[in-house]
Order: structure tokens, then C-alpha cells, then sequence
């Protein structure tokens, strides 16, 4: 274990380009995982471990994927509007998964009144929609609903305040991603996903085979994360194929159980663990 590095090795991408997913996942308190993934081949461009959520984190993420020769084309976030602002230079898509849990965050899955039950079915259709649909959709129901909207009740002590203050703030949250919503269906972001799904999936595996493995203090589950970024998200054959001559001398130094346990993480094919046992044996 004390042969793998802590810290992510930049990779060398001179010659690729496409669309980045961009997103944080977080294990406990202060510690968590920045990932930026290749759309098209899903190949992890870029990993930092940090201890929150800043903008100043995605800039360096994006700074150091160019640095390391990858054409960005567009960027895939899920709605920190921050970093939306700070990455003006891309075209940049607002997850429509992400969107989504915003609004129901704010009007819960089963709404009581109307208006609020029009706005969930609207974002619910969301990705079946045009920019132009969802804009004249969108505009119809504040025209048809703005008595509701603008509807104000009286405190005790005299003062006024909105009614539905949590249906305001799910029309807050779309009309500040608004911008962002259509961006996959311009001419010039072809191909470009509408979610974060994949980025979504790759932390879900990770948590879930982590948790597996709890008794792991934070310095080596940082090491794991290291030792299993050449195995994970399908790219684990290309990465394989380059370490397989250090292997001889890396492998005997590591508990046979951390090796299992390292395989299981992998989520290996037949064909992809044949080869690991090849380099094993080597």
C-alpha cells in the first residue's frame, strides 16, 4: 500500500478534446473527490481530493486539463452558478437530473397547490422540450398562475411577506439556470449530454466499494482512490497494458487481500482480469 502514490498523476492528453463532466463527491466531513471525466470515452481527466466545494477548485481542474493538451468543447455541470460563471469562456450545460432535484427540493415530489403542481409537470418534461417550448411554457404558466405567485399574507405583527415563498424560490432557481438549460441542443455543442449521469454512476460504484472497505483510514483511502483511478471508469485495459512491467516489483510488496480487494473495486471483465493476472505472474 505505501508504494502507491496519495496524489493523482496528471495524465498526458495531447490530441483529445471533447465535452468534460465536472462534479465533487464527498466522504464524511472535510475530505472529498473533484473528478472531471471525458464524455466519449469516460477516462478520468482529472482528480483532486479536497476539503470543500469552491470555485477556485473547477478553475484549476479545467486550467490543468488544457495545460495537459485537451481541447475542451463544453463543460457539464450540475448547479453551483458560481463556477457556471467563472467557466464563461465554454459553453456550459446545467444537468437536467440536477434540475430537476432542485425544484423538487423546493415543492416537494407532491405539491398541494396548482401552481406548483404546473411547474413540477413542466420541469418533469424538461428534457423532451425545445428552448423555445420550455421558454413559452415557462412564461404562460407565471402569466396564467401570478396571482398565487405574488400573493402576500400578513404576519402578526403587521408585516407582510410572499405566501409561497417556496414556490418563488423554485421559479428563483430556474430562471438562474435558465441560460444554461439548452445548451446541448446548440449546432456547435453536437453530442454534447444533457446530464451528469455518467460522472454520477463512476461515484456511486466508488462509494458504495468504499464503504466495503471502512476500516481504511483517510491517508489510504486516498491511496486506493489513486491505485484504482487506472482501473475504473473503462479505462483500465490502456492503463494496465503501460504498468504491467512494474508490477513484478510492485505486487510482491502489497497484501494478497488488498490485491482482492483492489480487483473486486475494478469491476473487471473476464478479458480485463486475465490480463492483470498476466501482468501478476509476469
Amino acid at each position: 500500500m505505501r508504494h502507491i502514490c496519495v496524489e493523482w498523476e496528471q495524465p498526458d492528453l495531447h490530441g483529445m478534446s471533447g465535452y468534460v463532466h465536472l462534479d465533487a463527491t464527498y466522504w464524511g466531513h472535510n475530505w472529498g473527490v473533484l473528478l472531471a471525466l471525458d464524455e466519449a470515452t469516460t477516462k478520468p481527466l482529472y482528480v483532486a481530493f479536497i476539503k470543500s466545494e469552491r470555485t477556485e477548485d473547477y478553475c484549476l481542474a479545467v486550467r490543468k486539463i488544457e495545460e495537459n493538451g485537451y481541447h475542451i468543447r463544453g463543460v457539464i455541470l450540475d448547479g453551483k452558478i458560481s463556477v457556471f460563471h467563472s467557466l464563461s469562456q465554454y459553453p456550459r450545460q446545467m444537468c437536467h437530473f440536477h434540475m430537476k432535484q432542485l425544484i423538487i427540493r423546493k415543492l416537494t415530489k407532491h405539491p398541494k397547490i396548482k401552481a406548483s403542481m404546473a411547474l413540477l409537470l413542466l420541469i418533469n418534461d424538461l428534457p423532451k422540450l425545445t428552448q423555445e417550448q420550455f421558454r413559452k411554457a415557462y412564461e404562460d404558466l407565471q402569466i396564467e398562475y401570478a396571482d398565487t405567485i405574488k400573493r402576500r399574507s400578513s404576519a402578526k405583527d403587521g408585516s407582510t411577506h410572499y405566501t409561497h415563498r417556496k414556490l418563488r424560490g423554485a421559479l428563483k432557481s430556474i430562471n438562474t439556470f435558465l441560460p444554461y438549460l439548452f445548451t446541448y441542443q446548440r449546432h456547435d455543442c453536437a453530442g454534447m449530454p444533457n446530464t451528469n449521469n455518467k460522472i454520477e454512476g463512476v461515484f456511486t460504484d466508488l462509494s458504495k466499494n468504499l464503504n466495503n472497505h471502512s476500516g481504511l483510514i483517510e491517508e489510504n483511502r486516498k491511496r486506493f482512490i489513486s491505485a484504482l483511478r487506472c482501473f475504473s471508469w473503462h479505462w483500465k485495459a490502456i492503463c494496465i497494458s503501460k504498468t504491467a512491467a512494474s508490477f513484478s516489483l510492485l505486487l510482491p510488496n502489497i497484501d494478497l487481500h488488498l490485491c482482492f480487494a483492489v480487483i473486486s473495486l475494478m469491476s473487471c471483465s473476464p478479458a480485463e482480469l486475465t490480463m492483470f493476472q498476466t501482468a501478476w505472474q509476469s
